[in-house]
């Protein structure tokens, strides 16, 4: 077994991780195909590697700051951080899903818009403080983890992929991104340029955290690896599309960082 969800199965194989992964759904997605930890497992178990996952479903970027992941993951660093070899976050897709996150992003009415930009509000409480305040939590967990871990660990982000703004949810339920941009008259065609445009400029804040230090902090950039079939709703791929973002796109990553 290279990935545990918690330390009793970790202390039952007498085993110690040398990778922590924080994260949100990306990492634990409960349904059948497993998650995109599920598969990076096996891709790092070639060199020997352990797992340790920490957060859950619905896990927000703020919450491993600030939260109630917070203890969690500083106790966790104390015990296991000296080891590590490297910790893998995902965060920031349920910061912005759902319309409570979405809609405040948009502006009042997108009716007229004519380009994706124009539809997301820029002043304070919009797409600008949001990226500043996801910036602040990635700079913060970062720095708590350089506190525990040695100086040669790696330190490796995600950007997610451009989600398909279908409303599709799990169980019947809505889904996350559609019922904003409806609800703010951004035009049926600019839907899913919309979606580019904040997984764009996600990754560029990913990029702006990232320049501090080159050489540990590493970003796997999943943008545009999936087509419309690989996912199982608005947030999530289905087994196979995480088996893909892990294969095509982490693989190179953790082979640079002779993780795999």
């Amino acid at each position: 077994m290279s990935i545990y969800w918690n330390e009793e199965a970790l202390n039952r194989d007498h085993r110690m991780p040398s990778i922590l992964a924080i994260g949100d759904s990306w990492f634990w997605y409960p349904f059948p195909g497993g998650s995109l930890a599920s598969y990076l497992g096996p891709i790092v178990d070639s060199k020997g590697h352990a797992i340790l996952a920490k957060g859950n479903n619905g896990a927000e970027a703020f919450q491993y700051v600030d939260g109630k992941y917070r203890k969690e993951i500083i106790h966790t660093l104390k015990f296991y951080g000296s080891g590590l070899s490297a910790v893998f976050i995902s965060g920031g897709g349920n910061d912005f899903a759902g319309f409570n996150d979405m809609r405040p992003l948009l502006g009042l009415d997108c009716t007229n818009a004519t380009t994706a930009a124009e539809c997301f509000m820029k002043d304070d409480g919009g797409l600008d403080d949001f990226l500043e305040r996801m910036e602040l939590y990635y700079r913060t967990l970062i720095g708590r983890i350089y506190t525990y871990t040695s100086l040669d660990c790696f330190i490796i982000l995600h950007n997610y992929d451009y989600a398909i703004p279908n409303g599709r949810g799990v169980f019947g339920k809505t889904g996350w991104l559609k019922p904003a941009l409806v609800d703010a008259g951004v035009p049926v065609h600019l839907h899913q340029d919309c979606v580019h445009y904040l997984i764009d400029e996600f990754h560029k804040m990913l990029e702006r955290v990232c320049a501090m230090d080159k050489a540990h902090l590493l970003i796997v950039d999943s943008r545009g690896t999936l087509g419309p079939d690989d996912w199982a709703n608005e947030l999530h791929p289905k087994g196979e599309g995480f088996r893909k973002i892990a294969e095509e796109r982490w693989t190179p990553v953790l082979q640079a960082a002779n993780l795999a």
